[in-house]
């Protein structure tokens, strides 16, 4: 599991507790916005139960968000079509300027690396990773696995009615 051809070198930061806070609360957000854990068995997963997230963290530039933009809408075509379930990506809307979010679904880790595999060689997607690079909008780029507790996705409030 390399991403070499597209991530960009950086030290590593050194902030690890706000990263992996916000790591988490961005699978928490997206897991609101879905539509349930019976919409991630898609045709991508071929009815199988997905059992883990790909969680991608982009730190881009923020005045080449529109390229990013661009990037990301590719992906919405070329992930399918290489067995990803795709769920979303996402540009900073309010506050910090410079951090992006894909999210990936597959049914398991061997469908990911069988995906990865096949993206490799896709020729949009062998294009669309040359173009993040040519422009360097994206200047780093992190990877974190998840996976679903039984039970906890897509919880809708329960308050009680008020009078």
């Amino acid at each position: 599991m390399t991403g070499k051809h597209h991530t960009a070198r950086h030290a590593p930061s050194t902030d690890q507790t706000s990263r992996r806070e916000a790591i988490g609360g961005m699978v928490v957000a997206m897991a609101a916005t879905t539509a349930g854990y019976d919409a991630l068995a898609g045709a991508a997963t071929k009815g199988k139960p997905v059992t883990i997230m790909c969680v991608i963290r982009y730190q881009i530039d923020p005045f080449q968000q529109d390229a990013f933009k661009r990037y990301a809408a590719n992906w919405g075509r070329i992930i399918p079509r290489c067995g990803g379930h795709l769920v979303g990506y996402f540009l900073p809307h309010e506050g910090t300027n410079d951090i992006a979010w894909g999210l990936v679904a597959f049914d398991s880790l061997a469908s990911y690396e069988a995906y990865r595999r096949r993206l490799k060689s896709h020729p949009e997607g062998r294009e669309n990773f040359a173009t993040s690079q040519a422009k360097r909008f994206i200047l780093r780029e992190e990877r974190t696995f998840v996976e679903l507790v039984d039970g906890t996705f897509n919880i809708p409030a329960d308050l009680p009615a008020t009078p």
